[in-house]
This record gives C-alpha cells, sequence and structure tokens, in this order.
C-alpha cells in the first residue's frame, strides 16, 4: 500500500500541477482529470499506515505509559527532519532551474531564511509560510502525529499509574478519533493541525492493536467496535471519500494482521516491498524531479501531446529513480549517523505480567 500510494502522489502532483499534463490531457482526459482530482487521497494510506506502525513502535499491547516521551519526539525529529532539508535544498535549487526556463505557479520564490527556519522546524503550515515542495505539509503532519500519540502515551501512564489498564489507550485513542472525524475534519481551516488527521491516524493505531491474532476474541471484537462506530457516525453524518478510503485501508491491515495473507503477501514482492521501502525518498524529492522535467520539456519540447504524455511518464520513471538514489546515499546514511543523537526510549507498558505481542 505504501508502494502503491506513493506512485499515485507522484502521478497526482503531475497531473495537479502540469503543464505536461495539460498538454498531455487530450490523450487521456479522464485518467489525468482523475488524478488530478482524486489521486490525492492516496495520502490517507500514509497516515493509516503511519499509526498502524506508530502503534507497533510505542504500544504494541495498547498499553499505556512512556519512559522518555521528549526522548521519544526527539527521535521522531531526527528520523524525519534532516532528509527533508535536504529535500527542501534541492527543491530550492530545481526551481531556481526551473524559473530560468518557464514561468508556471508550482515554482517557488526564492525563500528568506525565516521561511528557512520554518521549513526546519516543521512548522512552516502552521506559521503561514509558503511550503518550498508539494508535500512538504504532510511531514509536519506526520511528526505532529506522532508527539501527539506519544503524549497520549505519557498521560494514560499517569493516569494509570502501576495499574494494568488494558482498556486506557484504546479508548482514549477512540475518543480522539470520533473527536477529529466529527469535528476537526469537517474544517479546512484545521488542516495545519494534527486534529484535522487524527482520525486517519488512529484508525491505524486501533487497527494495529485489533489484528494481533494473539489477542482473545472478544476483545478484537470490542476492539473492530471502537474502530468501526465512529467512522460509521462520522460518514452517515459527513460523507467524505477520503476517510471511507482510510476505513478500508483500516480493514486491510487489520486482516492481513489477524490471518494468514501476510505470509503469502510477502513471497515473491521484491520489487513492492523495496518501492514500499523507498517510498518516504520518493514522496520527498519527486515534486523538484518533476518541476525540473516540466520546466525542461517547456522550453525545449514542441507542445505536442505524445511528446508531453512522454514527458509525463518520463519524470515518474525519474521520480522512482531519483527516491531510489535519495534513499541509499541520503536517507539512510543520515539515519545511521543521527540515530547515534537519539538513544532509545521504549515504552514502559504498566501490566502486571508481560505481555506476548507479535515481533
Amino acid at each position: 500500500m505504501k508502494a502503491g500510494a506513493a506512485q499515485l502522489i507522484v502521478l497526482h502532483h503531475l497531473a495537479f500541477y502540469g503543464p505536461m499534463a495539460d498538454a498531455a490531457r487530450p490523450l487521456m482526459p479522464s485518467i489525468i482529470d482523475w488524478l488530478d482530482h482524486n489521486g490525492r487521497i492516496a495520502v490517507q494510506a500514509f497516515l493509516v499506515i503511519s499509526g498502524f506502525l506508530v502503534a507497533k513502535s510505542l504500544s504494541p499491547a495498547g498499553l499505556p505509559g512512556i519512559g522518555n516521551p521528549l526522548g521519544t519526539i526527539w527521535r521522531r525529529y531526527i528520523k524525519l527532519a534532516p532528509p527533508f532539508i535536504v529535500a527542501m535544498f534541492l527543491a530550492i535549487g530545481a526551481s531556481a532551474l526551473a524559473r530560468t526556463w518557464m514561468v508556471h505557479d508550482s515554482i517557488s520564490a526564492p525563500p528568506n531564511l525565516s521561511q528557512l527556519a520554518a521549513h526546519v522546524l516543521l512548522l512552516q503550515s502552521v506559521l503561514g509560510y509558503e511550503s518550498l515542495s508539494a508535500g512538504a505539509w504532510y511531514v509536519a503532519i506526520d511528526f505532529q502525529l506522532y508527539a501527539l500519540i506519544t503524549g497520549l502515551l505519557w498521560l494514560g501512564g499517569r493516569v494509570a499509574g502501576n495499574r494494568p489498564t488494558t482498556w486506557l489507550m484504546p479508548l482514549l485513542v477512540t475518543l480522539g478519533v470520533s473527536i477529529s472525524l466529527l469535528y476537526f475534519n469537517r474544517d479546512a481551516d484545521f488542516d495545519v493541525w494534527a486534529p484535522y488527521f487524527f482520525g486517519s491516524y488512529g484508525l491505524g493505531i486501533l487497527a494495529w492493536w485489533a489484528s494481533d491474532p494473539r489477542r482473545p476474541f472478544p476483545a478484537t471484537f470490542a476492539l473492530l467496535l471502537l474502530l468501526i462506530v465512529p467512522t460509521v457516525l462520522a460518514l452517515g453524518l459527513d460523507f467524505r471519500i477520503r476517510i471511507a478510503v482510510a476505513a478500508v485501508v483500516a480493514g486491510v491491515l487489520f486482516l492481513f494482521g489477524r490471518t494468514r495473507l501476510s505470509t503469502y503477501a510477502n513471497s515473491g514482492w521484491s520489487v513492492i516491498n523495496y518501492l514500499g521501502k523507498i517510498s518516504y525518498s520518493i514522496f520527498l524529492v519527486h515534486f523538484p524531479v518533476c518541476l525540473v522535467v516540466n520546466a525542461a520539456f517547456t522550453r525545449f519540447v514542441p507542445d505536442d501531446a505524445y511528446l508531453q504524455g512522454a514527458g509525463v511518464v518520463w519524470a515518474w520513471a525519474a521520480s522512482v529513480a531519483a527516491g531510489a538514489v535519495f534513499f541509499h546515499w541520503v536517507e539512510t546514511p543520515l539515519g545511521r549517523f543521527l540515530s547515534g543523537l537519539a538513544k532509545p526510549a521504549a515504552a514502559r507498558p504498566f501490566a502486571a505480567k508481560p505481555v506476548r505481542v507479535r515481533s
């Protein structure tokens, strides 16, 4: 799902920002229009999967408590921000190059120091600065969501004390999902803050807790109700395709964890697994690549639908290749180098005896 979502985001931005896709639209108008208007919904897969994996990392058994919340949040920043900052400088360079070849709304103005600082702190949208690259908002939101769930786990630990409170976190997350889906997510003015997206993120968290095959069926059924009920209420009150997609993704994740489907899915899928592995790098660098290719085709290639359509395909392939290079030469080395700055801060579960969970 990560692999597919990353490809859809690349194609969405190619269709949305043009101008190659605008010239190629007569060849495949329905496909380009769909990517333009609906391709962005793929980001819901990233939100749900991110919640699913954060539950696995911070609270695999759904228990409250975390030992060092600030250290945990710092670890997340170290993981997300350094490659993001490198990608922003690539975007600045791409905009400068594209500016010499074309005039287009997708080209950002040269940033000032305060705009750069806001991006480094992942606060560009909150502080009202224009993003230097498409998708930059998501990195900031992912960091906010991680900080929010870390804070909830810490708060749950303070409330629980040393008691084995197994249902506190599922109830807190369900409350957060309900508030998000029924209020914040219905008002676009909140879309620079984590509560707007916590509905999808929380569905991923609940999907992890429900998908543990070692969990007794009654507990699994109760967790599924916590996942389903607020989603159905929210969609009944105000149907949003993005929330419906998030619910489907959460359901698929639950099924793959609860059954043996994951065993079959992992066999012979090396290319798909690799594309999923490098999806964050593709997400970070695709826009600078697409911007430069768009500018080059606008400046040097005739305005022919077939040639411009070939440019769209070329930009897509170049984005994937650039993502692979970025993953191996930037994201992975930076992660290894900076990992020593953030010692693991393990979650501190409050349980009377050990709880066996999936590895």
